[in-house]
Formats: C-alpha cells, structure tokens, sequence
C-alpha cells in the first residue's frame, strides 16, 4: 500500500503590523488635518495679537495728543 502524496500548499508570510506602528497609522489619520488646523488657529492667533496691538498703540496716541491738545 502506498501513502497517499503529500500535497504542498504556498504559504504566505505576511508581516503583522506591530503595534506601535498601527497606532501611529491610526495617529495619522486622526491628527493629519488637526496639525493643519493648530497652525492656522496660532496664525490667526498672531495675527489677531499684532491687529489689537496695533489699536493700542493708535488709542494711545490719540489720548496724548487730545490730553496735550487741553488746556
């Protein structure tokens, strides 16, 4: 009696993502357009900054020029 022939199926080796590159997959995809928005939030922060500084300084010069314009 004969055995039976052996039949060899391909296995594939795939590679499993370690953990801490799916959740830096993950982070990216969450966070990718946050960042984005951060920055432009801290733009418009600073620009906003330099505009009230600027009306400071313009309210400023207005209250001497009226208190030196008294008698």
């Amino acid at each position: 009696m004969q055995a039976a022939p052996v039949r060899v199926t391909a296995v594939r080796a795939t590679a499993i993502p370690s953990f801490t590159t799916a959740l830096r997959a993950v982070e990216s995809l969450l966070m990718g357009g946050g960042q984005r928005t951060a920055r432009r939030n801290a733009w418009n922060s600073v620009l906003e900054d330099r505009r009230r500084a600027k009306d400071r300084i313009e309210t400023e010069r207005a209250m001497r020029q009226s208190a030196v314009g008294r008698p």
